[in-house]
């Protein structure tokens, strides 16, 4: 304190230093003004970019993480146009594909020993054997369909309901179970129409449901792109697999559950057809179905195969009109000539119907069927059918594709060749039954 007292002080210095913070009290005015402007500007701007900003970026698909809030809203990007299509087409189509479950009354096996000897002689020697006790119900297999109108008709593989005195159950997409009829088989394509039981339900209460597009299978490109959806494994369902159209017009015979079917003009791709798969839409980008999934190759990786959709056109028109499928009947079993036939049964010609023939040149066990048009005629084993309307048959423009052309009751003339000589007849064609 005394070192203090003792120093000398200027009074009129210290009294002159605080008058001047005057000039700092109003630099730091100036600053909080500036500071509660910025404040002002940021919520003005956070509320302009909260109305507007936000939604521009959720119309861009951008995710979007909002403020005062916990919920987190995320939008899906599609990386190209054709991924963006795939997915719309994917969830427009998805709600028409339904999964068929067969179900049907198997017996009930007990199984019980017997004494082969009808002694002890053997010690404990039984032989197994099984007697039935009483029957049960049992799913038998499953495949797929498609809703092709809105009262619930749906378009299928024939060998997928070919079981008889089976129950059919119609999946929705929804978890949604419905009895299924079987309205018609098609008598030569691999293909049925059964249709959604509502018969139950007041008129009122039945449910509209919703139908694919159809689109044209004659404008298919090779290399298009192509998704196929269906009960894969009869486990999966809506399984969606994407490839591409790999060839058309193929001809090729399908085999399962102990028959065999010849099938020509078939769409060929890449797109996963797995087993349960049948009976399931093959489509195009535009959400149109173009194909219906047949079959596969065991033999080979990712050849898989598809009825174009303008085969079963037909067939829905004449279900939806007459409440079945016809096709014209000419009464003949043939094969088609190549050249490696002709050269190996020294024919005089390369292509044509070979009448009573198999594949590899030998005699079918039916010529000509038993009052058929073909018999009506004269045609015999051997004749070899060279044109069928003025049209010439080669192995693409085959016979079969030819007769689907017409109707029961169309006449049409046939050009035969018999020997050395040829012949024309008129014929009428008649009603293929089943």
């Amino acid at each position: 304190m005394k070192k203090i007292f003792n120093q000398n002080i200027d009074l009129k210095k210290i009294f002159k230093k605080r008058r001047q913070p005057r000039h700092g009290i109003l630099a730091l005015l100036i600053v909080f003004v500036a500071i509660l402007s910025g404040v002002a500007g940021a919520v003005f701007t956070n509320l302009y970019w909260e109305d507007h900003i936000f939604d521009l970026l959720e119309n861009q698909r951008a995710p979007i993480i909002r403020k005062n809030t916990t919920i987190v809203e995320e939008k899906y990007l599609p990386q190209t146009t054709e991924e963006e299509k795939t997915i719309q087409t994917v969830k427009q189509v998805s709600p028409s594909v339904v999964s068929i479950i067969i179900s049907k009354d198997v017996p009930i096996l007990e199984k019980y020993y017997i004494d082969p000897l009808g002694s002890d002689f053997f010690g404990d020697l039984q032989i197994p054997k099984y007697r039935e006790k009483g029957t049960e119900k049992k799913e038998i297999g499953s495949g797929t369909g498609f809703i092709i109108s809105k009262d619930g008709m749906i378009l299928t593989n024939k060998h997928v309901i070919s079981e008889e005195d089976a129950e059919y159950i119609v999946l929705l997409n929804s978890g949604e179970k419905y009895p299924a009829k079987i309205l018609a088989r098609d008598p030569f394509y691999d293909l049925a129409i059964i249709q959604i039981d509502q018969s139950d339900v007041a008129d009122e209460e039945k449910k509209s449901f919703f139908s694919v597009k159809l689109g044209d299978s004659s404008k298919l490109q090779i290399g298009q792109t192509v998704i196929a959806i269906g009960n894969a494994l009869g486990e999966f369902q809506n399984t969606v697999s994407v490839g591409v159209v790999s060839g058309l017009g193929r001809n090729i015979v399908a085999t399962g559950a102990g028959t065999a079917e010849s099938l020509e003009g078939i769409i060929q791709t890449d797109a996963a057809i797995n087993p349960g798969n049948s009976g399931g839409p093959l489509l195009n980008l535009a959400g149109e179905v173009i194909g219906i999934n047949v079959a596969r190759s065991t033999s080979g990786e990712n050849i898989g195969f598809s009825l174009p959709i303008n085969m079963a056109k037909r067939d829905i028109e004449q279900v939806k009109k007459e409440g079945k499928i016809v096709y014209p009947f000419l009464g003949i079993y043939y094969t088609h000539i190549t050249e490696e036939i002709s050269k190996a049964n020294d024919l005089l010609v390369e292509s044509g119907a070979w009448v009573g023939r198999d594949g590899q040149g030998q005699e079918t066990e039916i010529a000509v069927v038993p009052d058929s048009p073909a018999e009506a005629v004269g045609i015999k084993r051997d004749d070899i059918i060279l044109e069928f309307d003025n049209k010439k048959i080669t192995e693409k423009d085959s016979l079969a594709k030819m007769i689907l052309q017409y109707s029961p009751g169309d006449k049409i003339l046939l050009k035969v060749l018999r020997g050395e000589q040829e012949f024309s007849y008129e014929i009428t064609l008649t009603e293929r039954e089943d």
